[in-house]
């Protein structure tokens, strides 16, 4: 029996290269075995746990869905749907979750801290129910795998101890879902401090960047004088070397290293490689977009199709826990 898959992105901007490392490329991976079963959302509830324009959030999830086509998530492989369209579902079975979670234990997260301190002024409920809501959607198809990266740890283990408590109290049977690491799941920021993040404008490369935008970008990123007994682990360096191991392979990376140690590295030449191994990635996606972008009643069919299937096993698991529930 193929084991299932549930992975979202918020619609918050256009994608970058964190999301397709860290995220996208578990996906296609998971997508391409066949001993998988793969459901992939545009997270658009969760957009809005943070502040958000009612007038883009619609727009920005459609966009996301065309990044995902755009990269080869395939249709006919996976269920590709809005996770608004299933609210119905989704929150439904998040506010049966939140029976069996403290308030306590959701103010405890350290994900739910960094964000109070991003946005004093909009600590709300929807905010502290992320996680169990998360644990939802997860559990709504009783996914095994979750191509996330490590800062979303914390957020699966509360999926974990949800469904331990659902099972032992109502006698359900959720898998405690576990993490699909993937090498990019940690993507440094071009700044030389931190992730990738489309929160800072300096941060990161978009999927959509030129050429010129890229190297533009890879330009302004810190470096030092190219030459040392030691090669830097943390800093603008390292997070260089980090794209070269990435982009580029080991050998690439090695090669730098030995240079920083020996003759010194010539930062320009680095910066330029790189910028044309990352648009060489790039430049098919970019190009499927555009063909894409024309698209609209496949797409409109496409999202359609995804909430259609995801449906099917959905409503299914929702009717068991309020059997179990003793709601039905």
């Amino acid at each position: 029996m193929k084991k299932r898959v549930l992975q979202g992105m918020r619609p918050t901007g256009k994608l970058h290269l964190g999301n397709y490392l860290g995220t996208a490329k578990g996906m296609l991976t998971l997508q391409e075995d066949p001993a998988y079963e793969t459901y992939y959302m545009v997270a658009d509830l969760h957009g809005i746990t943070t502040p958000f324009d009612s007038k883009r959030i619609g727009p920005d999830a459609r966009n996301v869905m065309i990044d995902y086509l755009s990269i080869g998530l395939d249709p006919e492989k996976s269920a590709l749907f809005i996770q608004s369209d299933l609210a119905d579902l989704h929150a439904q079975l998040a506010f049966y979750f939140s029976s069996m979670v403290t308030v306590a234990r959701m103010q405890h997260l350290p994900t739910f801290k960094e964000k109070v301190k991003q946005h004093p002024d909009h600590v709300t409920m929807a905010l502290l129910n992320y996680p169990v809501l998360m644990a939802a959607d997860i559990l709504i198809y009783k996914a095994e795998m979750v191509p996330v990266g490590l800062d979303q740890e914390p957020h699966l283990e509360i999926a974990r101890e949800i469904a331990r408590k659902t099972n032992d109290i109502y006698g359900t049977n959720f898998p405690e879902p576990k993490r699909f690491a993937t090498s990019g799941e940690y993507v440094p920021s071009l700044t030389g401090e931190g992730k990738m993040s489309k929160s800072v404008e300096e941060s990161y490369i978009s999927l959509t960047d030129s050429l010129d935008e890229i190297k533009k970008k890879l330009a302004g990123a810190p470096t030092d004088s190219g030459k040392g007994e030691k090669v830097p682990e943390i800093g603008g360096v390292a997070n260089l070397l980090k794209f070269v191991e990435l982009f580029e392979g080991t050998d690439a990376r090695k090669n730098y290293e030995q240079a920083y140690k020996g003759q010194g590295i010539a930062y320009r030449e680095l910066k330029e490689n790189l910028a044309n191994a990352i648009f060489k990635e790039l430049k098919p996606i970019q190009e499927k977009r555009k063909e894409l972008e024309h698209k609209t009643s496949y797409v409109d069919e496409v999202i359609k199709s995804g909430a259609e299937k995801a449906r099917k096993i959905a409503s299914e698991t929702v009717k068991e826990v309020k059997e179990k529930m003793g709601l039905l």
